[in-house]
């Protein structure tokens, strides 16, 4: 909160303007020493009266002073010893701690401008009123140790902010600043952390069409983490995210490239409830851009029909090739590809599960182009996940994918058939026995 406005004693802006050329004289003549004294005078005299535009023009005087000087040394000094002042007014600290940054891009060298941030630093240590200039120049020195290849020490010197708490603080510039923190996390390595600082933010605040930018740099960084994780669902949902945004809709190119990659990770994701919707999700969002291709590929997973992987690889190869998610030729890229095998195969073991209700191992491995070994492995995989009901017949050769019944449920599904069958007889004979009454009126009439 705002500190209130203390009540002024005494307008002191007469005297100010009184000796400030006298003060500016003894500066220019060389006398740097005399001036400041007299500004040590006139400084009291203004803290004393609560005259708070007084007070700030004369501590930004002494800023001034000692920045043309060009006496680094003596300027922290005065930052130190004037925001230590007894009675002295928040707001014209806050105003002399601003001044003081404006300088830190006209400091003549890196030793300097390090002394300077760690003296700003230090003074604004555990002042509320002045967390947002604390922070502003934390990110400076953190940017510092980015430059000099010092990673850990950035990330680290970030995260000792906790912007999130701080009120005074504008909330796109907290957003940005949050964003920097876990785009530092990630360069560490540190994706745990990265994690947990994302969910300081709250997304419904990017549905401000002035903060699309974040919104691009937030969903771009968690892309990163989701990909590091293989969580490849969330990755959709973060493309799909982006999609959304109104300047990537404007621009065809951008807008097929998120969808693209939308519609390649729900096809990576494994199969579940929520991965079996969001498919057909993109599936409508993919007829929304030219993505000829991807939205074939898209519909061949959504149609109950078997995929052979030779032919995925001819038709589809090329252009998944050209994808940097698969075609990095890094680790991650190949297990990307393996996985998207793994998904074919997936699919086309469901779809034997749906048609089928026993078949021969050796007819299961031409229908899936796996050696039995793997076709063992992927059923076994699906009966774990509970994604489809089998049992394998090792000696015979044979899985069967309908589910025993108990024999309560047998007695039951045979007597509501019995049930069904009575139900029909009767109906039958009664419709008959209706027509015979018709028939015998109609004769007799």
């Amino acid at each position: 909160m705002d500190e209130p406005i203390q009540k002024m004693e005494k307008d002191c802006s007469a005297i100010v303007d009184a000796q400030f050329p006298e003060i500016e004289a003894s500066a220019k003549g060389g006398n740097l020493t005399k001036a400041l004294e007299q500004l040590l005078s006139l400084e009291k005299q203004t803290r004393s009266s609560a005259d708070l535009a007084s007070s700030t023009r004369v501590l930004k005087r002494f800023i001034q002073l000692t920045f043309e000087a060009n006496d680094w040394k003596l300027m922290q000094e005065y930052i130190v010893l004037l925001s230590k002042k007894h009675g002295q007014l928040k707001q014209a600290i806050t105003k002399m701690i601003q001044e003081s940054m404006e300088c830190l891009d006209k400091t003549p060298d890196m030793k300097t401008k390090l002394e300077l941030i760690d003296t700003l630093r230090t003074v604004t240590d555990g002042k509320v009123y002045l967390e947002v200039e604390r922070a502003r120049v934390t990110r400076i020195l953190a940017k510092i140790k980015e430059d000099e290849g010092n990673v850990t020490e950035a990330a680290d010197i970030m995260q000792d902010l906790q912007v999130e708490t701080f009120g005074s603080m504008e909330k796109r510039e907290k957003t940005d600043f949050i964003l920097e923190q876990m785009r530092l996390c990630l360069l560490k390595r540190d994706y745990v952390r990265a994690n947990i600082i994302s969910k300081k933010i709250n997304i419904r605040y990017f549905k401000d069409t002035d903060v699309q930018d974040l919104k691009l740099r937030y969903y771009d960084l968690m892309i990163e983490y989701s990909l590091h994780e293989n969580e490849y669902l969330s990755v959709c949902k973060h493309y799909r995210q982006i999609y959304d945004t109104p300047v990537i809709k404007e621009d065809p190119a951008k807008a097929k490239k998120a969808v693209e990659n939308a519609v390649l990770f729900v096809i990576l994701a494994p199969f579940d409830n929520e991965q079996s919707d969001l498919i057909q999700r993109v599936y409508l969002e993919a007829d929304e851009v030219d993505t000829t291709v991807y939205r074939d590929l898209l519909k061949c997973f959504i149609t109950a029909e078997l995929m052979r992987w030779p032919m995925i690889e001819q038709i589809y190869g090329p252009t998944l090739g050209q994808n940097p998610a698969l075609a990095g030729g890094d680790e991650a890229s190949k297990k990307r590809l393996k996985e998207l095998h793994n998904r074919v195969v997936e699919h086309n073991i469901r779809v034997i599960a749906k048609y089928y209700t026993r078949i021969t191992t050796k007819r299961l491995t031409q229908l899936l182009d796996l050696p039995d070994k793997d076709c063992e492995e992927f059923l076994s995989k699906l009966v774990v996940s509970k994604t489809i009901y089998a049992r394998i017949d090792r000696p015979s050769g044979i899985v069967s994918f309908a589910k025993s019944k108990h024999p309560n449920e047998v007695l039951n599904e045979w007597s509501q058939d019995i049930n069904g069958l009575l139900s029909l007889i009767e109906k039958t004979c009664h419709l008959i026995t209706k027509e015979e009454i018709i028939h015998s009126i109609t004769k007799v009439i």
